[in-house]
């Protein structure tokens, strides 16, 4: 083994360097992914926001993508020595494989974490949604009462106040019109 890698130009030896580190700390990352623990603790957070929308973010420099663009970078650039390609089209061509392999790692992790939903409930979803009384809502918002309605694909109770004249009891279907600052709903009666 010492023979061969004496053999190597100084050029083959850095990316197979590379190649080697790169490929041993990404698979000790996708197996720290695999039984739960967080790479981005151990190393500080170093992401980069492309896109900060507010939500959920395109990460494309991590330290995960960096170890994805090392491994490629290297294993490509050998790939490219072993074909009897020069320096230049080597160092070229690497950096395009190690770049492409990061932007392919960053949207993964992108459209994986899109597809996690925080359950976080949000009110304004409830606005003219349909539901039904559960508990007596009091007449011209008199007392607080409960609704049963669907938000977000789940069937929930909310606190809900009317503007009718009349007190809204159970089984009264009702529309969601208004959400007061401190997340009470306001309905009224459907089918007047």
């Amino acid at each position: 083994m010492e023979n061969w890698f004496a053999a190597l130009t100084l050029f083959e030896k850095i990316y197979w360097i590379i190649a080697i580190t790169g490929s041993v700390v990404l698979v000790i990352f996708v197996i720290m992914t695999f039984i739960g623990g967080e790479v981005d603790d151990l190393s500080g957070d170093v992401d980069t926001d492309i896109d900060a929308d507010g939500g959920i973010s395109f990460q494309f420099l991590s330290i995960k993508n960096l170890m994805g663009f090392f491994t490629i970078f290297g294993w490509s650039g050998i790939a490219c020595l072993d074909n009897g390609l020069s320096k230049g089209i080597t160092v070229v061509v690497s950096i395009f494989f190690g770049l492409l392999m990061m932007f392919l790692m960053a949207s993964l992790f992108y459209y994986l974490s899109k597809m996690q939903s925080s359950g976080t409930l949000k009110l304004k979803n409830a606005l003219n949604q349909i539901g039904e009384v559960y508990l007596t809502v009091g007449a011209n918002r008199s007392k607080i009462g409960k609704v049963s309605i669907n938000v977000q694909g789940t069937l929930r109770e909310l606190e809900a106040l009317t503007d009718e004249d009349t007190d809204l009891v159970q089984s009264n279907v009702v529309k969601v019109k208004e959400i007061t600052a401190n997340g009470i709903l306001i309905v009224e009666l459907l089918n007047k």
